[in-house]
C-alpha cells in the first residue's frame, strides 16, 4: 500500500497506547484513603482532646465523646452510632420524625373517608342513574344512612377522617417549612440572624414553604366544597327546620329545578375536584403518581432512553386522568 494514499484523519493512525502518553495510568499506584478518625486508622489518637465548641462541656477526649454517643441511646442507630431518637411527638426508639407519622395519619384517614364516599356516591349517583326514579332511589339512600349517619358512625367515618386528613397535611406543611427555615435561613440557631430573618418581613413570610403540589391544591379546594355541601344539606335544614333527617334526593332535585346553573356548577365542582383528588391520592399511595407527567424531570442524554421514559410518564398521566374522569362521570 502506498503511504501517500493513507488518510491522515483516520483515527487509527494517530492512536497511542496508554503507556506511551505523558502520564501513563500504568505508572499510577493509588492507595485507599484512610479515615484518620477511624479506630483502626494510622492517625487515631484516643487521648487527643476534641476541639471545643460553643455548646460543648468542659473538655473531654474524642474517645469519651465517641463512647458517650454510642451509649447515649437505646433506640435506633444513625451511622452506626446509637442515638436517642425521641421525636417531637414523644415517640422514641422508632427513628421516625413527626412528619412520618403525620403522613401515615393522612394515608389511613383517607381509607376511612373513601369508604364513606363510595357508599354516598353509590346511593346518590349510581343507583338513581340506574333506577331513573328519585322516589325509587330514596330507600337506598335511607338504608345507607343507617351505616354512615348514626351518632357513632358519622363522627368516625366522616368528621374525624376529614379533620385528621386536613389537619395532618397542614401540620406537616408547617413542620417542613420550619425545617427549611432552620436549614437554609438559620432560624432557630443561637447565632445572630441577619438579612430577611432578622424580622418578620413579607419576604420572610413567603420563604421556606414547600412546593404546593396539584394534589394538595385540589385537597384544599375539595375541603371548601365539602364544607359548602355539608352546610347546604345538613347545616341549613338544621337551622331552619331543626332537623335534617328528611333531606334526601327530592331536596337536591328541587335545588336543580329552582337554581339550575348554581346547582350544576356546585355539583360539578364537588364531583370533579373530589374524584380527581381521591384518584390522584390513591395513585400517590400506590406509588404511581410519582412517575406520571408530561415532561421528563431528568434527562439521561441518551435519546432512546429519554424517549421511552417520556412515553411511560405520559402513559401514566393519561391513565390516571382517565380513571378520574370516569369516576367523575
Amino acid at each position: 500500500m502506498d503511504p501517500h494514499d493513507l488518510d491522515p484523519r483516520d483515527h487509527r493512525l494517530s492512536h497511542k497506547a496508554s503507556q506511551e502518553t505523558f502520564i501513563s495510568l500504568v505508572q499510577l499506584d493509588p492507595e485507599p484513603i484512610l479515615d484518620p478518625y477511624q479506630e483502626d486508622g494510622p492517625d487515631f489518637d484516643p487521648t487527643r482532646d476534641a476541639s471545643p465548641s460553643d455548646d460543648a462541656g468542659e473538655g473531654g477526649s474524642l474517645a469519651d465523646s465517641i463512647h458517650s454517643l454510642r451509649s447515649s441511646g437505646s433506640g435506633g442507630t444513625a451511622g452506626g452510632i446509637g442515638l436517642n431518637t425521641t421525636t417531637p411527638l414523644g415517640l422514641s426508639g422508632s427513628g421516625h420524625g413527626a412528619i412520618y407519622y403525620l403522613t401515615r395519619i393522612q394515608r389511613y384517614s383517607s381509607y376511612t373517608f373513601s369508604l364513606f364516599a363510595s357508599l354516598h356516591l353509590a346511593t346518590t349517583s349510581v343507583i338513581p342513574l340506574l333506577a331513573r326514579s328519585v322516589p325509587a332511589s330514596e330507600s337506598y339512600l335511607l338504608l345507607a344512612r343507617e351505616i354512615y349517619q348514626t351518632p357513632l358512625s358519622e363522627p368516625l367515618l366522616v368528621a374525624l377522617p376529614i379533620v385528621a386528613h386536613v389537619g395532618a397535611g397542614l401540620l406537616a406543611r408547617l413542620l417542613r417549612r420550619r425545617e427549611n427555615l432552620r436549614r437554609y435561613y438559620g432560624v432557630g440557631s443561637d447565632e445572630k440572624t441577619h438579612g430577611l430573618i432578622a424580622k418578620p418581613t413579607a419576604r420572610f413570610l413567603r420563604s421556606g414553604w414547600p412546593r404546593l403540589s396539584w394534589i394538595a391544591l385540589s385537597g384544599y379546594c375539595f375541603t371548601a366544597v365539602v364544607a359548602a355541601h355539608a352546610f347546604m344539606n345538613r347545616g341549613l335544614p338544621l337551622a331552619v327546620e331543626g332537623d335534617s333527617a328528611n333531606i334526601g334526593l327530592a331536596y337536591v332535585a328541587h335545588g336543580f329545578v329552582r337554581h339550575a346553573w348554581t346547582s350544576w356548577a356546585a355539583y360539578a365542582a364537588l364531583l370533579g375536584i373530589g374524584c380527581g383528588h381521591m384518584v390522584w391520592g390513591w395513585a400517590k399511595w400506590f406509588g404511581v403518581s410519582q412517575g406520571a407527567g408530561w415532561a421528563l424531570e431528568r434527562h439521561t442524554g441518551v435519546p432512546e432512553v429519554d424517549r421511552k421514559a417520556r412515553r411511560k410518564r405520559r402513559r401514566r398521566l393519561i391513565w390516571i386522568n382517565v380513571v378520574a374522569a370516569a369516576a367523575t362521570a
